[in-house]
C-alpha cells in the first residue's frame, strides 16, 4: 500500500523532468535557429553589398547650366542613333559672327550753334532811329542793323575836342620853353614840368579817342574831328559777322541803355540736334559716335551728323541727360523743329545662331552642340539683340562649334525626359 503512494507521488516529479527537458531541447534548437539564420544574413549583405548612387560628373564651367531657383542643373547630354537622326531632321550648322550696330531713336529738338551765336548789344544809350535789320535776314558782317541817336556821343566828342585844343596849347608853351632854356632865360626844372603837363594831355587825348571808337564812330570818322561842324550825334549798330538775325530787341523810338542787346545774329550753316538720352543707353553713345537726323518734311533724306557733347548731369525728374548732335544745315533744318535722332553705337564683333536654334526652359535659354556622331550637349546661353531670322549669344557659345539649327525642340524633350527619369 505505500509502495502504491510512492509511485503515485512520482508520477508528477517525473512528468515535470520531462517537460524540462523538452524545454531545454527546444531553448537550444531557436538558439541553433536564429545563430544559422544571423549567419546567413550576414554572409546575404556580406554578398550582396548595398548599392549607392554615383555622384555626378562635374560640370565644365562652358556646359554648366545656369542656377535656377536656388539650385543649379547639371547638363544633359543626349545620344541619338543615326536613325532617329535622320528620322527626326535634325540639322547642324556651326555658329557664325558678325558684326553688330546697336541703334537706338529718340525724339530731339533743333537749336541754333551757340558757339555761332553773336549777341549784338548797343554801347551806348539813345534813341532808336533807324531798324533796317528786320527778323531773319541775312546779313553780311558790316551790314547796318540800327541807328540810335545819342546825346552822350555828342558830349564825348566835344570833350574829345577841349583835350585835343588843351594838347595843342601845352605843345607851343613846351616849344618855347624849350627856346628859353637854350638862351638861358627859363631853368631845367620848369621845362621839365611843362613837359609833364603835356605829357599827360597827350595821354587824355589818346583815352578820348579810344572811348570815341568804343561808343561806335570809326577811326576815320574820329580823324576828321576837327572842330564842332563834324561832331556827330548818331550811332551806326552794325552787324559783326555773317548769319541771320533771329532775335530782333528794338524799334524806331524806342529809349534804350547802354548794354542793351538789340539783336543776336547766328550762323546757320550748322545746328545742334538736342536729344535726352536715358541711363540704360549711356554706354552705347559716346562724343564722336555718328547719327541720323530724320526732319518730317524730308523722311526719306536723313542728314548725317556726330554726338559732339553728353551733358554730364542727369536731370532727376526724367533720368535723362542732354545729348548734342551738331548737325550741317542746307537751309531745311529750322530753329524750334521736331525730328527723330537716330543713334548708330560702334558695331562689335559677336556669335550669332538661328532663332530655331535656341530654346527655352523656364528662364533660361538653351541651344544644343553637337559633340560627335549622335551626341549632344545642352549649353545654356544669354542672348542679345535679335538681327533678322538669327539672335546674337554673348555669353555661352563660341565662334565655329557646331550647333543644332532644326530638330533642337526635339532635343529639348529628350533633355526633360532624362531629367525626370533620372
Amino acid at each position: 500500500m505505500s509502495r502504491e503512494i510512492d509511485d503515485d507521488q512520482d508520477v508528477p516529479e517525473r512528468s515535470r523532468a520531462v517537460r524540462w527537458a523538452a524545454g531545454g531541447v527546444a531553448a537550444v534548437a531557436l538558439i541553433g535557429l536564429g545563430a544559422l539564420g544571423g549567419a546567413y544574413w550576414v554572409n546575404a549583405r556580406a554578398s550582396h553589398p548595398a548599392t549607392t548612387a554615383p555622384s555626378p560628373p562635374a560640370a565644365s564651367p562652358t556646359t554648366a547650366a545656369a542656377p535656377r531657383s536656388g539650385t543649379s542643373e547639371e547638363p544633359v547630354e543626349i545620344t541619338l542613333t543615326p536613325d532617329a537622326i535622320a528620322r527626326v531632321g535634325i540639322k547642324v550648322a556651326p555658329a557664325s559672327v558678325r558684326m553688330l550696330s546697336a541703334s537706338l531713336t529718340v525724339p530731339g529738338t533743333v537749336t541754333s550753334n551757340a558757339y555761332r551765336e553773336t549777341k549784338v548789344n548797343t554801347v551806348i544809350g539813345g534813341i532808336v532811329r533807324q531798324v533796317p535789320a528786320e527778323l531773319g535776314a541775312v546779313v553780311r558782317r558790316g551790314d547796318v542793323l540800327a541807328v540810335v541817336f545819342s546825346a552822350e556821343l555828342a558830349d564825348a566828342q566835344m570833350k574829345y575836342l577841349s583835350m585835343q585844343a588843351m594838347l595843342t596849347a601845352d605843345h607851343q608853351k613846351l616849344q618855347r620853353t624849350e627856346r628859353l632854356v637854350a638862351i638861358g632865360a627859363a631853368s631845367r626844372q620848369e621845362l621839365e614840368e611843362v613837359t609833364a603837363v603835356h605829357a599827360a594831355h597827350e595821354t587824355e587825348v589818346a583815352a578820348g579817342r579810344q572811348r570815341l571808337i568804343l561808343l561806335g564812330l570809326s577811326s576815320e570818322q574820329v580823324g576828321r574831328l576837327r572842330d564842332a561842324s563834324h561832331v556827330v550825334s548818331e550811332v551806326t549798330v552794325r552787324s559783326p559777322g555773317d548769319g541771320v538775325v533771329i532775335t530782333r530787341g528794338v524799334n524806331p523810338g524806342q529809349v534804350v541803355a547802354t548794354g542793351h542787346e538789340a539783336f543776336v545774329v547766328a550762323d546757320l550753316t550748322t545746328v545742334w540736334v538736342i536729344a535726352d538720352l536715358y541711363e540704360k543707353d549711356f554706354a552705347a553713345v559716346g562724343v564722336g559716335t555718328e547719327a541720323s537726323i530724320a526732319i518730317p518734311a524730308a523722311p526719306d533724306t536723313p542728314r548725317r551728323g556726330r554726338v559732339a557733347y553728353i551733358d554730364p548731369r542727369v536731370d532727376a525728374a526724367t533720368r535723362t541727360a542732354k545729348v548734342r548732335v551738331e548737325v550741317p544745315n542746307r537751309g531745311d533744318l529750322k530753329l524750334g523743329m521736331f525730328v527723330s535722332v537716330t543713334i548708330v553705337a560702334p558695331g562689335q564683333r559677336v556669335v550669332v545662331v538661328p532663332r530655331t536654334a535656341v530654346q527655352a526652359i523656364g528662364e533660361r535659354s538653351v541651344v544644343y552642340v553637337a559633340l560627335d556622331e549622335g551626341r549632344f550637349v545642352e549649353r545654356p546661353v544669354r542672348l542679345g539683340a535679335p538681327v533678322g531670322e538669327a539672335v546674337a549669344v554673348l555669353t555661352g557659345l563660341q565662334p565655329d562649334e557646331r550647333v543644332v539649327i532644326q530638330g533642337s525642340f526635339f532635343l529639348r524633350a529628350e533633355a526633360a525626359r532624362s531629367r525626370g527619369s533620372s
